[in-house]
């Protein structure tokens, strides 16, 4: 790869052995994807955390969190001291609640170096955002922007919505983008790439989040790691989802296939139109989303199920907006979670804050639930126990946690999964 002065001197020992380490991982990784050279990126997205019992035992053996950090963020042998970061970096998703740790099966010791990991991350400049949705809590980059991001379901979000630019990048990569502000030119940073491959055209109208994650779900099976364009039957603009359909939908997308990038015309940035989507390729095939793709998508989502006793509701993959949390205190009001059923709600810490203010975590604490934050069922392989049959209104988790905890799962709405864990039994069927 070609470096610039500033990048060979950052290889050289100038900033430091960390630095030197991030920038020679950096120039390994571009070579290896046939990168020409790096680009200068001011946002990151990344873990530093050691929450996993392997990396809690390698930082108590090894050095602490320094020693984690080189290991596995740095793909570093020797131990180097790290440095306060050099651009604005935000930390994903955990291992676990440590204000749940009990609730969740955490014990004591685990919790203390939990808060050791947090100072370390928060001393060295790294935001503690703790959720898969950085741009729920002020990590919104611009059009154009040349980020490095990890976490499938933010980065889909990041390049689609937002028109910001990153591929999906590792913990190694982004620990070394966090040290030097680089990151290698390709993928999606590059015009080309970002134009559409597939067209995706809608038979139907989509009225609920739900359904979006059902069309995300399906897209991204055909479309694997392309990049699909969706349009409304008869060209016709799509009505513009919101915030929470978005995120559902490119969560879907990126789990069922490896979609990084989709365009929705006349809603997402770069598709004013169809042709603009497309920039002059043609549509290597042409896909339709009616009915019938819709019922045998909602047939494979729930394919894992059998048993209509539910054990637990899980709500909030990717985490729970505001919006969210809004709508299931609505459905929650005045009733109770059933006594064999159990409802965990994840949600940023910072969101988490404003459903306290709001008095939304109270609603749900009162019947029976508990919001909860920096993490999820997946993530931190926790749920209640005893769990057999699992509730969820996140395709993404119908998707990962069966195989992931050895458990069925339904997938439906919200209102189903409300009254799931209201009655203990799944009553959700397909309209």
């Amino acid at each position: 790869m070609r470096l610039n002065d500033d990048e060979k001197a950052m290889l050289d020992g100038r900033d430091g052995a960390a630095v030197s380490k991030a920038m020679d991982l950096l120039v390994r990784y571009g070579e290896a994807l046939g990168a020409e050279r790096l680009v200068d990126t001011r946002n990151v997205c990344g873990t530093v955390s050691a929450s996993t019992p392997f990396m809690r035992d390698f930082a108590l053996q090894k050095g602490g969190m320094d020693a984690v950090f080189s290991e596995f963020n740095l793909d570093s042998d020797t131990v180097v001291e790290v440095p306060p970061v050099k651009v604005y970096s935000t930390h994903l998703q955990l291992g676990f609640d440590p204000n749940e740790a009990q609730r969740m099966g955490i014990a004591e010791e685990v919790v203390q170096f939990y808060r050791k990991g947090e100072a370390f991350t928060a001393g060295r400049g790294v935001q503690l955002g703790n959720t898969c949705t950085p741009y729920q809590v002020g990590n919104v980059p611009t059009r154009g922007e040349h980020c490095a991001w990890m976490e499938s379901s933010a980065v889909v979000y990041c390049n689609s919505v937002l028109g910001g630019r990153t591929n999906t990048e590792g913990r190694e990569s982004t620990g070394a983008a966090m040290l030097t502000g680089k990151i290698p030119y390709w993928g999606y940073h590059l015009d080309e790439n970002r134009r559409g491959t597939h067209l995706v055209e809608l038979d139907i109208d989509l009225e609920s989040t739900f359904e979006w994650g059902l069309l995300g779900y399906w897209m991204g099976e055909l479309v694997q790691e392309r990049v699909p364009v969706v349009v409304a039957r008869g060209g016709r603009f799509l009505k513009a989802p919101n915030l929470q359909r978005l995120k559902h939908f490119g969560a879907a997308a990126s789990s069922s296939g490896g979609v990084e990038m989709y365009h929705l015309v006349g809603v997402t940035p770069e598709a004013p139109t169809v042709e603009e989507a497309f920039g002059g390729n043609r549509p290597v095939q042409r896909l339709r989303f009616g009915e019938a793709e819709r019922r045998a998508t909602w047939d494979k989502l729930n394919s894992t199920a059998r048993d209509r006793e539910v054990d637990y509701v899980m709500l909030g993959c990717p985490h729970y907006s505001i919006e969210q949390i809004w709508e299931a205190c609505q459905l929650l009001q005045g009733r109770k979670v059933h006594e064999n059923s159990s409802l965990w709600i994840f949600t940023p810490r910072a969101i988490k804050a404003l459903a306290d203010q709001n008095g939304y975590t109270k609603i749900i604490e009162d019947a029976g639930g508990h919001l909860m934050s920096d993490t999820c069922s997946a993530m931190s392989r926790a749920m209640p126990q005893g769990t057999k049959v699992a509730a969820l209104d996140s395709a993404k988790h119908a998707h990962y946690l069966p195989a992931i905890m050895g458990v069925q799962a339904w997938f439906g709405t919200t209102a189903d999964c409300i009254d799931a864990a209201c009655t203990g039994r799944w009553n959700g069927r397909l309209a």
